[in-house]
């Protein structure tokens, strides 16, 4: 994941992006303004991303790519697309691949600076996930249940944003101590991904994160993700969950209802469920 300790200076106040060389954490490419299209994907033929960099001062490597605009020394190559927060430090980062520039243009954004036209490859950054990333970025996922509204496609990129934001959410935070009782609110719960953003917040918050899959729930239960076991999960509503997690999922030879597995899961890292 990307840091504030590789970005160059300071962002000035609306610079929401920061890119960095990944071969070379020294060298520093620049901020933008905007990302526009790295959230809204409109792949070319060949599958790559074009985003438009608002408000950029290109540096370093990415500046070298501008002089070539055209030809193959327009690949940057690989970098760490950083997000800010209002003072600019580091939220998340998503790694991109094959930054190409492939137009320039001055921008409205401020004198100097230009808008920068890219391709690029990016596995990680969601659809729907730039509402979440903005409500960190202002301070705003503050509450409990902001996900319920969530159409589920958003949901899933919910999750990947508490996954990619956890070490800026909870810098040097320790784990609660073994012991501790969560409630787990199963209201709202009606498939996978409103489950792991349900015990995301559980554990750890508002947009926590403690799982989206269930090898990654198995890696949170072994700790440093904001729980230790053995502690004690009251599932709340749970009559009304186990009806709705009824999809069968692999569990060695057999298969068993997903509620029903995330039990013996449960049980199995020494947590204690107490069905309500």
């Amino acid at each position: 994941m990307g840091g504030a300790m590789r970005t160059s200076g300071r962002s000035s106040e609306g610079q929401k992006y920061a890119l960095t060389s990944d071969e070379d954490d020294s060298d520093f490419w620049g901020f933008a303004h905007e990302a526009e299209g790295i959230f809204t994907p409109l792949p070319d033929a060949e599958g790559r991303r074009r985003v438009r960099l608002e408000g950029c001062l290109p540096q370093g490597g990415l500046l070298q790519s501008v002089d070539h605009v055209g030809s193959r020394r327009a690949m940057a190559g690989n970098a760490w697309l950083d997000l800010l927060d209002g003072d600019g430090a580091t939220m998340g980062s998503y790694f991109v691949n094959e930054v190409t520039v492939i137009d320039v243009k001055p921008s409205a954004r401020g004198v100097g600076l230009v808008d920068l036209t890219v391709t690029l490859w990016c596995e990680n950054a969601l659809p729907g996930a730039e509402r979440a990333w903005d409500l960190v970025r202002t301070g705003h996922l503050n509450r409990a249940g902001m996900w319920h509204e969530l159409v589920p496609e958003d949901r899933h990129a919910w999750l990947s944003v508490a996954l990619w934001s956890r070490e800026y959410q909870r810098p040097g935070r320790p784990d609660a101590p073994a012991g501790q009782a969560f409630t787990l609110d199963g209201l709202h719960i009606v498939d996978r991904d409103s489950f792991y953003c349900a015990l995301g917040e559980a554990i750890n918050g508002p947009g926590g994160y403690f799982g989206w899959n269930l090898d990654a729930l198995d890696d949170c239960l072994s700790g440093g993700w904001g729980a230790t076991t053995p502690f004690t999960l009251h599932w709340e509503s749970s009559s009304e969950t186990r009806a709705r997690l009824v999809e069968r999922v692999p569990a060695g030879d057999r298969e068993v209802a997903l509620f029903d597995l995330l039990l013996e899961i449960f049980e199995e890292r020494g947590v204690s469920v107490i069905l309500r």
